[in-house]
């Protein structure tokens, strides 16, 4: 039975993670809130990753970094802050994860890690400029660590289209914005935290034994098809 960290998994895709690797995993999850249950395989720690110090951990096999943001504004309207802000929670968050968790992950067979970028980093979207910044840092993070870390921990990152999860639902809060959100994408669908949790579940798999450093876009189609 692997042993995996999650970073943020009492909410959103990071709690669909859990529920998809607790049957056959240990899963510890660091979170500033509580999961709204509980398992034999689960272990919680109460902690904000970008303020706190992080739970001491001597081994672990994977290691999952879910905080994200979603701070939509025109360009002229974004503050410093808010590229500061989106910066902490989804680089420096990972950065200070990453290097808190490095000596468990050796300890492992095989390590991997796996971070969330989103295909606004390919797409030049309005109101995206911040959290595009940060993930587009997140997407260079991925691969100069899976350089740094081989051959003994993979990295790679996963980077949705709108998910729908409590962090999206100002996108999706009307069935015309919800219908709109469809009809741009390519496969008629945008995705529901399930989709995203297999394929983190695959990429802490032996199943992905030789993937290192890539960026894979769960994107219905919007980034590569023109329909």
């Amino acid at each position: 039975m692997k042993k995996i960290i999650i970073i943020g998994g009492s909410r959103g895709i990071g709690k669909a993670i859990v529920d998809t690797l607790l049957p056959k995993h240990q899963v510890i999850n660091i979170s500033r809130n509580t999961p709204d249950y509980s398992n034999a395989n689960l272990t919680h720690h109460s902690c904000d990753v970008t303020t706190s110090a992080l739970p001491e951990i001597n081994q672990a096999d994977g290691l999952i970094y879910c905080p994200g943001s979603i701070n939509l504004k025109p360009f002229k309207r974004l503050s410093l802050e808010d590229f500061r802000n989106d910066f902490e929670i989804n680089v420096m968050g990972a950065v200070k994860a990453i290097q808190a968790y490095t000596p468990a992950l050796s300890q492992s067979d095989s390590g991997s890690i796996v971070l969330f970028s989103t295909v606004a980093t390919s797409l030049g979207m309005p109101f995206h400029a911040s959290i595009a910044t940060a993930k587009s840092a997140v997407e260079g993070l991925t691969k100069s660590v899976a350089a740094d870390l081989a051959p003994n921990i993979r990295v790679n990152a996963i980077a949705p289209t709108i998910t729908e999860t409590d962090l999206a639902a100002k996108l999706l809060r009307n069935e015309r914005m919800i219908e709109n959100t469809i009809q741009r994408h390519p496969l008629k669908k945008f995705l529901a935290p399930s989709e995203v949790a297999s394929m983190a579940r695959y990429l802490i798999s032996e199943e992905s034994k030789s993937i290192s450093g890539q960026i894979f876009k769960l994107d219905c189609g919007i980034v590569s098809l023109k329909i």
